[in-house]
């Protein structure tokens, strides 16, 4: 069954259980600590929803940023700078927006989480994938970042806070969001979609939080692991940026 016949075929038991998740589901509070580190070697802008702020994390340390920003310094010998830009609950053209009333730091490499919500609020993926853009071109014209890593969405069919057939139904729409994600930066040789390692793809059930949506520490230090060896791969065509 395709999704588009899912809806047409279970829309009323996937509206159901989706507002009865949205009620009853264990809201976990976004990790603490500064959203803002200096480093003078690499500098990064992440960008996202609440994967991005770390829910599921107690503090940014054990979150994706001060993950991905710790294992970038020990791999490349230098204090790595990272401002972190997101808000749970945020779709891709919400963070936009919140990005454009931002203050932003230079950076090198741009990290966008986004997705997740555009799959759980049905957005059309070309409405997301065009906000997708916006952010890359802002990125680029307000922070001076000469690579973009756009993490894909997760697994959803391996949520275990969401039932059956809406697992399901998540999971067949996250897989259109990829794709869609993946056809919209081919050919652009700064832009490049992150997938989450494959431990993370397989075991995802057993990585998350205790509110069965979110990463819990030690996913967050898996999908780190996984962004770090991108951008280290791609370092010595940003070795060269000016050190203003």
């Amino acid at each position: 069954m395709t999704p588009t016949l899912a809806k047409l075929l279970l829309g009323p038991l996937l509206l159901w259980q989706g507002r009865r998740v949205r009620a009853t589901a264990l809201r976990l509070p976004e990790a603490a600590g500064e959203r803002m580190r200096p480093g003078d070697g690499l500098r990064l802008l992440i960008v996202g929803d609440s994967s991005a702020a770390g829910v599921g994390a107690a503090h940014q340390d054990e979150a994706l940023a001060g993950c991905l920003g710790h294992l970038l310094a020990a791999r490349l010998g230098r204090p790595v700078g990272w401002q972190l830009v997101a808000t749970s609950g945020h779709r891709s053209a919400q963070a936009l927006a919140q990005l454009r009333a931002s203050e932003l730091a230079a950076a090198d490499v741009l990290v966008t989480a986004l997705g997740v919500n555009d799959v759980v609020d049905q957005v059309a993926p070309g409405e997301a994938l065009a906000a997708l853009d916006a952010i890359d071109a802002l990125a680029r014209e307000r922070a001076g970042v000469r690579l973009t890593l756009h993490c894909a969405a997760p697994p959803m069919q391996a949520f275990p806070v969401l039932p059956q057939p809406l697992r399901w139904f998540f999971g067949q729409q996250a897989a259109r969001f990829n794709a869609a994600l993946a056809a919209q930066v081919r050919g652009h040789a700064s832009r490049h979609v992150a997938h989450l390692p494959e431990v993370m793809q397989r075991d995802a059930a057993a990585l998350m939080a205790a509110d069965g949506f979110h990463p819990g520490p030690r996913g967050y230090a898996l999908w780190a692991e996984a962004l770090a060896g991108h951008i280290v791969a791609a370092w010595p065509q940003l070795a060269n940026r000016s050190t203003t």
